[in-house]
């Protein structure tokens, strides 16, 4: 990482200002005076501003109950993103673990630890992703009972799902896949359709029902190493 931004990301200053910064002299890495904004740094580099030590974040872990309305991704274009909900000086580092549809809510991770997120989401570790699913028609027990043993779908027969009836038209649906659309496809192929999907588990993670709509807060120390053993 070049010298000026991870001196940005910290939150020293914009990238024109820690470039002057630099310039004059008052920025030394592992011991050394260096006047170049390009000097190449990482998270082991011994960064000194003004005879302070600048240390930049290795790796975030947010909870984020996303709203509806903005996509699971990091691309910059018209549509808002879970990113530009997160006001953080290294948020070009981060990304969502895994993603939600643009009109599902609920429990998202955001992360720059590519191998958090992978592990987290790799098929092989069958991880539970749980959601509370509101249905336009209700659910009979037929239905429950075909979400448990796994519905064919087009390109793949489900693994078997933990079902449970809310209420007529409300149920609980835990999967450790995480295809596209899959709960709406599930649902469909019972001949009914999704109208409000919220998401509140992944593991044994629960999101925070303190948190607003669009909110987000670091994951604690308890909660860092309940996601991690999954």
């Amino acid at each position: 990482m070049r010298l000026d931004k991870y001196l940005s990301n910290a939150g020293v200053g914009s990238r024109s200002a820690v470039k002057a910064m630099i310039k004059n002299k008052r920025v030394q890495v592992d011991g050394v005076v260096v006047k170049d904004p390009k000097t190449t740094t990482n998270h082991d580099s011994e960064v000194i501003l003004d005879g302070l030590r600048v240390i930049l974040e290795q790796y975030i872990y947010l909870m984020l109950n996303k709203p509806e309305g903005v996509i699971s991704s990091t691309e910059k274009n018209k549509e808002s993103t879970v990113i530009d909900l997160i006001d953080h000086h290294q948020k070009d580092e981060l990304f969502p673990v895994g993603r939600l549809d643009k009109d599902t809510t609920g429990l998202l991770l955001i992360t720059n630890d590519g191998k958090f997120a992978h592990e987290l989401m790799s098929p092989k570790h069958k991880v539970g992703k749980t959601y509370v699913a509101e249905l336009r028609e209700e659910v009979s027990q037929s239905d429950i009972e075909k979400l448990k043993h796994g519905i064919p779908l087009k390109d793949f027969t489900t693994a078997p799902a933990e079902a449970t009836r809310i209420s007529a038209k409300t149920v609980r649906l835990t999967i450790t896949e995480g295809k596209f659309h899959q709960v709406k496809r599930m649902f469909r192929y019972l001949e009914n359709e999704v109208i409000g999907l919220h998401r509140t588990h992944i593991g044994n993670l629960v999101l925070d029902d303190s948190l607003p709509k669009g909110g987000y807060r670091r994951l604690n120390e308890n909660e860092l190493e309940l996601i991690k053993k999954v």
